[in-house]
């Protein structure tokens, strides 16, 4: 099928930002949904199925509407994930009924795929959730996203971070420095997050106060976290006792949300994940929800969800028997 579409009155300029440099935002929309586009001045043509053609132009009118100025390339990248959403989520207005609202420095922060907005529905109904899938899918920035809001609100006290302090197949030795400095490392991606949400100044005073906090997961036994809010990241590294020790530090008035990726696991070979086995035995657990991401929720370059397609289909390849194998 083929679509014809027109920008009326021309501006230059707005698809100019629309088409991007050498008009790789058009090469990208093609990409997306298996159609062609050419386009003469402010005539656009887009060949392929009813379906696909349609979401195509839609997703351009979209983009034209937004261009007076650059499109950022994170803008772009979002707006391509929910038009290829088969049902994208729907937006809710100010007020409406179910609507999930974030305090946050983001005013436009929401679940971009059904499995985040889902994810963000768990973590506000639930004391415990996880929230397991590949690279990119908004795991831990979500989470940071719903711990910087309940702050906001005074639904908590403060905001607790850990992760298991291992390295991506590398050995870096003894790290300088006070507790804080050997781990900051480590959790360098949930500061990044909580920078972009809250702003420098204030995320600084907070931790003068108390109120962010930043704990390395060997150092939870003991303690019971009451009115706080507690991110585990990169919860695949856990061993079993660590995941069981951390799950039991909760108290009263506090969330916890669990995040990491099961094809990622840096643990030695042979040693069973704690995220894999915790996923197993709490998946039935009252209380306890569970969100699995797929690359379908990849929200960052668009080469990272083909990244981990690819790693996906080689995995199920991998696991066929070799007699079962095609030659």
């Amino acid at each position: 099928m083929i679509l014809r579409h027109a920008f009326i009155p021309l501006d230059n300029n707005r698809l100019a930002h629309l088409c991007g440099v050498l008009d790789e935002n058009l090469r990208a929309i093609e990409a997306a949904f298996d159609v062609a586009i050419t386009r003469r001045n402010e005539s656009f043509r887009v060949e392929g199925t009813k379906r696909n053609a349609e979401r195509a132009v839609g997703l351009l009118q979209q983009l034209y509407d937004r261009a007076k100025r650059p499109i950022p390339a994170e803008t772009f990248q979002l707006a391509l994930v929910e038009a290829t959403q088969d049902d994208p989520p729907t937006r809710h207005g100010a007020g409406d009924d179910g609507e999930i609202v974030l305090h946050t420095r983001r005013a436009d922060l929401s679940g971009r795929t059904h499995n985040q907005v889902a994810y963000l529905r768990n973590i506000l109904a639930h004391d415990i959730t996880f929230g397991i899938g590949p690279a990119g899918t908004g795991k831990t920035f979500l989470a940071v996203a719903c711990a910087v809001d309940a702050l906001e609100r005074s639904g908590v006290q403060r905001i607790l971070l850990t992760r298991p302090a291992v390295e991506a197949g590398e050995r870096l030795g003894f790290l300088p420095g006070d507790l804080a400095q050997k781990v900051d490392p480590y959790l360098r991606p949930l500061y990044d997050a909580l920078y972009d949400l809250m702003g420098f100044d204030r995320v600084t005073k907070a931790f003068e106060k108390g109120a962010l906090e930043i704990a390395p997961l060997a150092f939870m036994r003991g303690r019971t976290l009451n009115h706080s809010f507690v991110i585990l990241d990169e919860a695949q590294n856990t061993t079993p006792e660590q995941m069981k020790m951390f799950l039991t530090r909760i108290g009263f008035g506090s969330k916890c949300v669990v995040t990491g990726d099961v094809s990622q696991i840096d643990l030695p070979k042979g040693m069973t994940s704690g995220l894999v086995e915790a996923e197993r035995i709490l998946r039935k657990v009252p209380g306890i929800a569970m969100t699995r991401f797929t690359a379908a929720d990849v929200v960052r370059h668009p080469l990272v969800a083909r990244i981990v397609e690819a790693y996906e289909a080689d995995k199920a390849e991998s696991d066929v028997e070799p007699a079962e194998r095609q030659p």
